[in-house]
């Protein structure tokens, strides 16, 4: 009896539908390998609302008339940087028939305004700069309740910026370009705006969270010491996180190329923009003279960044205290000392040193990657920053 040799009615289409997936994926790898399109990927600055949404409205989100003042800032490099600066609600309260009668929308020239000298002449004034995730632009999706959750019922200003190539900036997202976009904010709050960076905290989210430590990293390196540096849903470095991120929780970039390591090493070598966190928070450990208040937060169920991340950024940013590069068995064994856990896999370590460091990593139950940001542990976690604590009082 013959045998038939034709192939089975469900190869065809199983070749198809593997090969397809398979097809895009390698394209996407290859296409990654050029800087303009790996910057495009990484970044995915071109994602926003703007055609729908005008930022100099930011009643739209649920802000009072005038909480927000939008206006632009310049870099060392001539770009012009959006951003937003959010009064809190109880000191808008207070002044609320002169922000009525402030001239609404985009600000030529902020410091004539009502709500910067509200900022500028109060000394006491606490500010958070706050530096978001990739895509999109300053409001974009859950960011405006995060503005919301930082503001509606505490003292703190909030100064809110969209990268080169973001929202409304000019320019084109690259490492060196967002270090230079986080100091501008960080120059604006403290020579024109008069905060000293005492009271002022640096926060970042996601990618945020690279740019804050790239932003903290540049002023530890002046002396310059701020009241917090907080990071949620953090990475130690780009290319340990594309090897096991999945872009919108489900889509692999490098992790596939795991089971193959010098492939994966390979294609690691032409990551453009490295963002080492990781070693610049271990820097700013070491740099520190007087005070350090570093917290790191991550959600158990992120999808899109491992919490385990967050655990990297601790053991090197608290192997700058003890000055020892312990492997991972003894640095697990030192953290477990200093670690209160929870019943339900969640867990605060604290790490403290010399001269004034406290080093805080807390891992939260819910939230995921961006829906972290109003969790009371960020909230919580401005207050101790900024010394209100009753450790501190």
């Amino acid at each position: 009896m013959a045998i038939s040799t034709r192939p089975s009615q469900w190869a065809i289409p199983l070749g198809v539908s593997l090969g397809v997936p398979i097809g895009l994926y390698i394209t996407f790898i290859l296409l990654g390998a050029f800087p303009f399109f790996q910057r495009h990927f990484l970044y995915a600055h071109r994602i926003n609302t703007l055609f729908w949404h005008n930022l100099n409205k930011p009643e739209y989100w649920g802000f009072a008339r005038n909480q927000v003042t939008p206006f632009s800032l310049t870099t060392v490099d001539e770009e012009t940087i959006y951003a937003w600066h959010i009064l809190p609600l109880p000191t808008y309260v207070r002044h609320e028939d002169k922000l009525q009668a402030q001239q609404p929308g985009f600000s030529d020239d902020i410091t004539k305004t009502a709500s910067f000298k509200l900022l500028k002449d109060d000394p006491e004034a606490r500010l958070v700069i706050y530096f978001h995730g990739n895509a999109g632009h300053i409001a974009q999706g859950f960011r405006s309740e995060s503005y919301h959750t930082l503001t509606d019922s505490s003292c703190y200003h909030v100064l809110a910026i969209d990268y080169r190539g973001f929202g409304k900036s000019t320019g084109t997202p690259s490492e060196t370009g967002l270090l230079h976009d986080g100091a501008a904010a960080v120059d604006w709050a403290m020579h024109v705006a008069g905060i000293p960076a005492s009271r002022i905290i640096i926060m970042g989210q996601s990618l945020g969270t690279a740019v804050t430590s790239a932003v903290a990293e540049h002023f530890a390196l002046q002396g310059v010491e701020f009241a917090g540096v907080i990071l949620i849903a953090g990475f130690s470095s780009l290319p340990t996180l594309l090897s096991s991120y999945a872009a919108a929780g489900f889509i692999p970039v490098l992790s596939p190329l795991r089971l193959i390591p010098p492939l994966l090493r390979f294609f690691q070598s032409f990551i453009v923009d490295k963002w080492k966190s990781a070693d610049r928070l271990a820097h700013v450990v070491s740099l520190t003279q007087t005070r350090l208040r570093l917290t790191f937060i991550h959600a158990k169920n992120d999808l899109e960044i491992p919490c385990h991340e967050s655990d990297a950024l601790f053991k090197s940013a608290a192997s700058a205290i003890i000055h020892e590069d312990l492997d991972d068995d003894s640095f697990s064994s030192w953290k477990e000392l200093r670690t209160l856990r929870r019943d339900d896999g969640t867990f605060i370590a604290t790490a403290t040193g010399d001269p004034d460091i406290v080093i805080r990593e807390e891992l939260v139950p819910y939230g995921g990657h961006n829906e972290v940001m109003m969790s009371a542990a960020v909230s919580l976690a401005v207050m101790r920053s900024f010394g209100l604590d009753a450790s501190s009082s």
